[in-house]
């Protein structure tokens, strides 16, 4: 209990350039200052090496649920020490970013973050981040961060109704907030309108040579009214195949799957297939 009053005494609001706030702890400041130094020798390769090496810096890391709910009003959350599928890899690809451009401190870290996280790379609000990993497929694309590869590696087009938010909106606290909620219902909307490309599961491993190492992996469903459950980083391992480096709700930790990544789904109820988008 004296450890999370601590913590909680530790947390710090700092002003982004946008006028809006950052939330982080001391310790995840230091723990930023320490990531910097555990990849800085990573500096010269390339960024799928890299982020399979920024990601396995992560290993062991705790998988925390819903670390971006915080408060009554959207932040930029900082947490480098409890980690969910989606902010792993906003993380690894922050670090990335810091890599490829030469840099080293805090500010540009949370420049990338909030570039990453949220629709056209600007904090405005709760809707204002992208919630369906599909729309963060897409526009991180449209901001030169990414390219979404799954038609390029023999993806099929498909289309389906996004509504899983409002049609859960007890699931979400800042959803009780009528503008948050009719916010998302316009976003939906808009994804409603949208195609998108998913390389079907029993055709992963016949593929799975076009995949490589770094690229971002999102796993599509069938669950009614979503698009993605979950998120990693494609690593081929020493047996030559690529698995899953991911924070996983099974082990609740960042780890490599034991199993390939075609393998794994398998196991996978209501997977149907992954997305595949490559950092640039």
């Amino acid at each position: 209990m004296k450890k999370i009053v601590f913590n909680l005494i530790l947390l710090c609001l700092v002003h982004l350039g946008s006028a809006q706030n950052i939330v982080c702890s001391l310790q995840d400041k230091e723990a930023f200052h320490s990531k910097i130094i555990s990849i800085s020798d990573l500096d010269n390769q390339e960024i799928g090496t890299n982020m399979v090496a920024i990601g396995k810096t992560f290993i062991g890391t705790p998988y925390v649920a819903k670390t971006l709910e915080i408060g009554e009003t959207e932040s930029l959350v900082i947490n480098l020490q409890g980690l969910d599928c989606t902010t792993f890899v906003e993380n690894v690809l922050a670090f990335g970013l810091m890599l490829k451009n030469h840099k080293k401190d805090f500010d540009s870290y949370t420049h990338y973050l909030e570039t990453i996280r949220y629709k056209d790379g600007e904090l405005n609000g709760y809707a204002s981040r992208l919630h369906y990993f599909s729309e963060w497929i897409a526009n991180n694309e449209e901001k030169g961060l990414l390219k979404d590869m799954t038609s390029e590696i023999g993806g099929l087009e498909s289309s389906k109704d996004i509504n899983f938010m409002s049609t859960h909106r007890d699931l979400y606290p800042f959803l009780k907030d009528k503008d948050n909620y009719n916010k998302i219902k316009s976003s939906e909307e808009f994804l409603k309108r949208q195609s998108i490309c998913i390389l079907p599961q029993d055709q992963i491993e016949g593929q799975e040579h076009l995949i490589q190492s770094g690229d971002i992996i999102a796993l599509t469903t069938s669950i009614k009214g979503l698009d993605i459950t979950h998120t990693g980083i494609a690593t081929k391992e020493a047996d030559g195949r690529i698995h899953l480096l991911h924070a996983s709700t099974g082990s609740m930790k960042v780890e490599v799957s034991q199993l390939p990544l075609a393998d794994y789904l398998k196991g996978i109820k209501s997977n149907t297939g992954i997305m595949v988008a490559r950092p640039l």
